[in-house]
């Protein structure tokens, strides 16, 4: 089979197309003909990764296709089902394995496109907004890189699921436009804005009670000054550094802010599991519906990783990029 992997830790340049042996599914998984594959920062870093050693692997972590064998008890994935998900690895290839306890079923109303929009940024904004940023109904919350495939989703599953109050950023005027359109009730242009300012004149002083937050160190400052008493704040990404200089704690305490940490691709088989089961349960009635949908900024050819990956390190992005495997 093809599958895209790397001559070496590097650039997007490094990219390269393999023939590789297709994978053999374990007990407890499905072997899935992939038709669509979906491009993460988690891919970018991968290849950039410089303690990784030969065979070097296949990239991408999130597909949709056609179910050809299932090695599990669940009757419902017999082949020829549609789904999507989270894979561990190998999503740049014409099959890979799956946990069957991952897999998501759609509906024929979706494409393959936008079903491989689906998985990494709806069960990540899920994760990070309810099983750790504990959102409740009409509460507020400030979602950066709201043009992002996770800021896309997080601000329409804030929208539909809890009425939240909506704050978000950007730094281009289109992001911003598609923001509100998805249900953002303030949107800031970073460029232009202190969002801080904007948050506490919104707010009058009260602040927001949760962040979701991909910056990291440049808006540490900021997000401190737009937290709330008791705010959950989210640190999903780095974009803005890592290291936050001259730190005082005391503000967190005066506050009582939980500062939590996440990254999902490491998190284990078990978790990714019952993460996507309560997604599925509480969010896919209403993509399916069209009450919530997946965003998608380009499909392109399989042949076409690497513009994918340029795409995505230029910030190009409204939403998804998707490789389409051809039928």
């Amino acid at each position: 089979m093809r599958a895209w992997t790397i001559k070496e830790p590097g650039s997007r340049e490094q990219l390269i197309i393999e023939n590789r042996e297709k994978p053999q599914p374990k007990e407890g998984e499905i072997l899935i003909e992939v038709k669509a594959a979906g491009i993460n920062r988690t891919d970018t870093l991968t290849r950039q990764n410089s303690s990784l050693s030969k065979p070097y692997p296949i990239l991408g972590i999130e597909v949709s296709g056609v179910v050809v064998e299932n090695h599990s008890s669940d009757k419902r994935l017999s082949p020829g089902t549609s789904v999507t998900g989270l894979v561990n690895q190998g999503g740049y290839a014409e099959y890979v394995t799956m946990p069957a306890d991952r897999a998501i079923i759609f509906h024929e109303s979706l494409s393959m496109e936008e079903a491989v929009a689906i998985p990494e940024v709806f069960l990540t904004a899920y994760q990070t907004l309810y099983w750790l940023g504990e959102l409740q109904k009409e509460q507020k919350v400030l979602i950066h890189a709201g043009g992002s495939g996770v800021g896309t989703a997080a601000i329409q599953l804030a929208r539909h699921l809890s009425q939240a109050q909506i704050f978000t950023t950007a730094g281009h005027k289109k992001k911003l436009e598609v923001a509100r359109e998805l249900g953002a009730d303030t949107v800031i242009n970073y460029k232009e804005e202190a969002f801080e300012e904007v948050i506490d004149s919104v707010t009058s002083g009260e602040g927001v009670d949760v962040i979701l937050d991909f910056i990291g160190a440049s808006y540490w400052k900021k997000n401190m000054q737009s937290a709330g008493l008791d705010a959950n704040w989210i640190l999903i990404g780095t974009l803005g550094g890592t290291v936050v200089e001259n730190v005082s704690l005391m503000e967190l305490l005066q506050k009582r802010i939980a500062l939590k940490g996440t990254l999902l691709t490491p998190r284990s088989d078990e978790y990714k599991a019952k993460l996507t089961q309560e997604f599925v349960e509480h969010a896919m009635p209403l993509i399916e519906a069209g009450t919530i949908r997946p965003i998608i900024h380009s499909v392109l050819p399989f042949e076409e990783a690497i513009e994918a990956h340029r795409q995505m390190e230029d910030n190009e992005n409204i939403g998804k990029i998707i490789l389409k495997i051809k039928e």
